[in-house]
Formats: structure tokens, C-alpha cells, sequence
């Protein structure tokens, strides 16, 4: 059989749904009712309650303004009241968030810029998350894990290994060029819109977009991106590629996202050639770039980065059986950390015979 044939039959995970006309209409192939009405249960008291206290709960430093989680429980219902009445006229205005850049975990000298909202608008941004995540998380793919209630990182990494034991053993490691600062507004607005029809809503997503970002004295402008460290940005990056992964599920890759980091995993070289060409179309649509020098093909057998952990087969193991414990599960395996004599940790998944590690530095 020829490779192309080959790995063309080893596509299986194809939804039943199928295609719609354009790629935005992947946020709503049904074609389900809009929500015409939906700032009046944003600025509702009781909701704008319910976002101070996981806002609080989330703790963190205060924004441009200066103002803490203290100073804000101390005139609290002066504070939501103002929001609320704000929300109301339509007279709330974002200010810009704060930048901070922290080092990037296991990247020396790299950083990644957050942008930090001013308490205040943390809790709007949490108000409108309240409200929008259920209208949302009904649309997201099976394929994506990243903050959604009930998902996490280890079952993200079950799914990735199950797909490597049965055989999908050549990876597309890819990256994201600068994704949340090269967001598109129009577009990521155009996909909110196929859900929501309040104007009132929209405009206000628009105005946290917009809000621009002070640091080092100066204030920058913010024609794109979505900061990285506001509260509503996980729930916009996750309906801004939500098209790209239902229409590379469609195509039948086996796709495992969490936020801006995926993998696709395929059964030959030639299934992850084809995978990147259709990442590239499909995300060029939606206004996102692969990152040419950090997007790759790799053989598990030489291992790749994911979520933190080096995913790697090898012939042999690193850990004596007696230190590893491992408890498989259906669906995936659940792994179990032990120390070497080198200090290194690892994290192993699976059987015996199957020779495989996920490991990460120890701290």
C-alpha cells in the first residue's frame, strides 16, 4: 500500500458533524438561537458578587491604578455598585492593564508579557465570563483541554499517549507565532458574534481589546492580542481557535490542545506533512501564524516537549520498577513521579514493555 494511502487510512477521528459552509460557522453548526439579551444578566447584582469573590479567591496584584484586593473589599459595595450602574448606561471604560514580565518556566533568559487588569476590571471581565462560558463551552472540541472545568493537563497527556501506544508515533510539534499578541479583534469579535447578538456585550468585549497596556512610563496602544493575565482571555483564545480545531478533527487529525501549545500525532512523516499544510491554511484564516522556527516533525523515539514534560520511547527505562508506580486506566494511564540519582524526576505512563517516560526537571 503506498504511504499516502496509509496514512490516509489511519485517520479515525473524524466528529459525525458535518462541515459547515465557512469556518466561523463552527461556532454554531447548528445554526442554535443567539442570545439577543445578555448585559442585564452580566450587570446583575448577584452575579457581579459571585465575580468578586473568585477574583478575590484568585488573589494577585492590583493593576495601573495601584488599587489591592484590600482596598477594593473595603469600599466593596461602593465599588460594585459604581460597576454595576457603569455596566448599566453603558458608561464602563476598561483602563489599560499593567505589563509584567516574568520568566519563562525552563526557558532561561525568555520572558512572556502579561498584562495585568486593574482589580475593577477584573471583576467586569469575570461578570461577562459568567455569562459567557455557558453559552461557549457547548461548542468547544473534545480536542481542546485548556481551562475547561473538568480538564487538565494530565488528561491532555493521557490522550497524546493513548494516541503514541496505538501507533501515531510521529508528532507535529507545533508552536503559535506571538499568539495572544497577534490576536484579531474583527475576527475573534466576528465568532463571538455567531453566539451573542447584544450589541451592548460585543462592544464591551471590544473595549477590554482595546484597552491598551502601560509599562515603562508609556502607554501603548492594543490594535490586536488579547492580554496575556486577564481574566476573559482564556475563554476568547479558546472561541478564536475553536474553528481550527473542530476543522482539523474534521479532516481526521488527532489533535490535543491546551490554550496556544498543541501536537497533532500521526502514524508517518507524510500524515504530519499533510497536518502542518493544514494548520497553516486554516489558522491563516482565523489570523494566526505558525511559528516557523518552533513548529516541527519529530519521531516520538527522539521525544518532544508538551505542556512541560518531554515526551520520549526508549528502548530501555531509567527507572527502577521498584521506585515507579503506574495505574492505567481506560482512556489513559495516570503516572507517578520518582527521583533518580542524578536528582532528575520523571513521570512514566504505561505498561512495562512499552518503554516510554514523560519526565520533567525537578525544582
Amino acid at each position: 500500500m503506498p504511504e499516502r494511502a496509509r496514512w490516509i487510512s489511519s485517520v479515525s477521528e473524524k466528529p459525525v458533524h458535518p462541515r459547515p459552509r465557512r469556518l466561523v460557522d463552527w461556532i454554531n453548526p447548528a445554526g442554535a438561537k443567539k442570545v439577543h439579551s445578555l448585559i442585564d444578566k452580566v450587570y446583575k447584582r448577584k452575579n457581579l458578587e459571585m465575580a468578586w469573590e473568585r477574583v478575590k479567591a484568585n488573589r494577585g496584584s492590583g493593576g495601573v491604578d495601584g488599587q489591592t484586593l484590600k482596598d477594593f473589599a473595603e469600599q466593596l459595595d461602593e465599588n460594585l455598585g459604581r460597576l454595576q450602574s457603569e455596566l448599566k448606561e453603558g458608561l464602563y471604560q476598561p483602563r489599560p492593564v499593567r505589563q509584567v514580565q516574568i520568566p519563562k518556566m525552563g526557558k532561561p533568559g525568555e520572558y512572556r508579557g502579561l498584562g495585568i487588569p486593574t482589580i475593577y476590571d477584573r471583576v467586569c471581565q469575570q461578570a461577562l465570563l459568567n455569562r459567557m462560558q455557558p453559552i461557549f463551552e457547548p461548542v468547544f472540541d473534545e480536542a481542546n483541554y485548556g481551562y475547561r472545568r473538568g480538564r487538565s493537563t494530565k488528561d491532555a497527556l493521557r490522550k497524546v499517549w493513548k494516541e503514541i501506544d496505538s501507533g501515531s508515533g510521529w508528532i507535529v510539534d507545533a508552536d503559535l507565532k506571538d499568539f495572544f499578541g497577534s490576536v484579531d479583534h474583527e475576527k475573534l469579535l466576528t465568532l463571538v458574534a455567531q453566539r451573542i447578538a447584544d450589541g451592548r456585550v460585543l462592544c464591551l468585549i471590544e473595549a477590554m481589546l482595546k484597552a491598551g497596556s502601560y509599562g515603562k512610563g508609556q502607554l501603548f496602544p492594543t490594535e490586536r492580542g488579547t492580554p496575556q493575565g486577564g481574566v476573559a482571555s482564556p475563554l476568547l483564545s479558546n472561541i478564536l481557535l475553536t474553528p481550527f480545531d473542530r476543522e482539523m478533527r474534521h479532516k481526521g487529525y488527532q489533535l490535543t490542545r491546551y490554550a496556544d501549545d498543541w501536537v497533532v500525532t500521526c502514524k508517518s512523516a507524510a500524515e504530519t506533512r499533510a497536518a502542518i499544510d493544514a494548520a497553516a491554511r486554516i489558522l491563516k484564516q482565523l489570523g494566526v501564524e505558525l511559528h516557523p522556527q518552533k513548529t516541527r516533525i519529530v519521531h516520538v523515539r527522539y521525544g518532544f516537549e508538551f505542556l512541560g514534560y518531554m515526551i520520549k520511547r526508549g528502548k530501555r527505562f531509567y527507572l527502577p520498577a521498584a521506585k515507579i508506580r503506574s495505574q492505567v486506566r481506560s482512556g489513559g494511564c495516570t503516572p507517578t513521579l520518582a527521583r533518580n540519582r542524578s536528582g532528575v524526576s520523571r513521570m512514566r505512563c504505561g505498561s512495562a514493555r512499552s518503554g516510554a517516560y514523560l519526565w520533567q526537571p525537578s525544582s
